[in-house]
This record gives structure tokens, sequence and C-alpha cells, in this order.
């Protein structure tokens, strides 16, 4: 059995289409996490637009993951960069809206301590706000790669490559083995990515926690 599964893992270069796949899920993540403290922050500087961009990143998570792929291939065509857009417009409100969450819950002796010692309202937002915001920032990165994970393994349908392409190609052949193979794999990738985001919000909590401040 076990050098079945090694010949299909081989046959199938299961090893390159893994490095594909982290590789179009690093790149992803990378803008998501910019991009979604990015918008929480701006959110929070300017609260009466919350509602706008919170329900327009709404909207986009309401569209199905294989339905936006398709949207944008006559944009950027076949391939990883349509993928790495999906996932990246698809994993930023859970950020987004942790980092605005984060921001806005920072307890007001802490501010009121900041303003006594002279700190200026960008200060407080670098030096107090954004970090104590840090472990509900993690909780919001936990989510997207969840759902960054899935885009990405979705986006072997449209040439991406990555372990959709091996996915993909074992539905098309019915073959059951490549389809738990790369499933299996697929998952455990998901669950190791998933505790090293556990872990970073778990050591963010203790140095951070409500409880510390």
């Amino acid at each position: 059995m076990f050098i079945e599964l090694a010949e299909l893992w081989k046959s199938n270069k299961l090893t390159i289409r893994t490095i594909q796949h982290l590789s179009m899920f690093g790149i992803a993540m990378a803008f998501t996490i910019v991009i979604g403290i990015a918008v929480g922050i701006i959110i929070y500087k300017n609260k009466k637009s919350s509602n706008t961009v919170f329900n327009s990143l709404n909207v986009i998570q309401t569209i199905p993951a294989l339905a936006l792929l398709v949207f944008l291939l006559p944009i950027f065509g076949l391939g990883a960069l349509p993928t790495i857009v999906a996932s990246v417009l698809y994993s930023i409100l859970p950020i987004a809206r942790n980092t605005y969450a984060g921001l806005t819950s920072t307890g007001k002796d802490y501010i009121e301590t900041g303003k006594a010692i002279g700190l200026s309202n960008t200060d407080i937002l670098l030096k107090i706000r954004i970090p104590l915001a840090l472990p509900m920032i993690a909780g919001g990165i936990r989510i997207a790669i969840v759902f960054t994970m899935g885009v990405i393994t979705l986006g072997g349908l449209i040439a991406a490559g990555g372990l959709g392409a091996p996915l993909q190609t074992g539905i098309h052949l019915y073959d059951k083995q490549l389809i738990l193979l790369t499933g299996v794999w697929v998952g455990i990738l998901a669950l190791a990515l998933d505790g090293i985001g556990a872990l970073a919000e778990k050591l963010l909590s203790k140095k951070y926690s409500y409880g510390n401040r």
C-alpha cells in the first residue's frame, strides 16, 4: 500500500505541486495580511465608511469561490494570477474586521496613559492600539488561512497548478487513490498552517491579552 502511494505521489509530481501550492498560498497570504490590516486601519480612522466597506467585503464573500475565479478569468486569464487575486479578495474581510475590532476595543486607561505622557494620536495608534490588537488580528489571519487554502486548491480548475491539479485529475479519471492522497495531503497542510496560526495567536494573546491590560 505504501509503495503504491509512493509511486502515485511520484508519478503525479506531488512534491512539485506542493511547492507550487505553498508558493501561491504564501504570496496570497502576504498580500491579504497587508491589505487586510491596512483596510482595518483606514476604516478605524474613517469610521463613517465602515458599513460601506464591510458590506462590500461581505458581498464578495457571498460569491462562491469558483464563480469568483470564473469572473476573474477574462481580466487575468488562466493560471496562478486570478487564483491569487481571488484568494486575496475572499480573505480580506476577517483580517480587516478583526483589525478594526481590535483597534476600537483598546482599553481607555491605556489611551489616557498615552495621552498623559504626551503621545500623539499616531503614536497611540502605532505604539498602543496596534500592539494590543495583534491577538485579534492573528485570529482573523487564522480564518484567512482556511479561506486561502480552499481557493488556491480550486485554482487547479483554471490551470493554476498546485495540488488542485492532481485533485482535478483524480476526479476526471475517477482515481480514488489519487483523490484520497491529494485530499488528505491538502487537509494536512491546512491543519499544519492553521496550527502555526493558532500558536502565533496564543503567543500574542499571552503578551497582549486583555488580562494584561
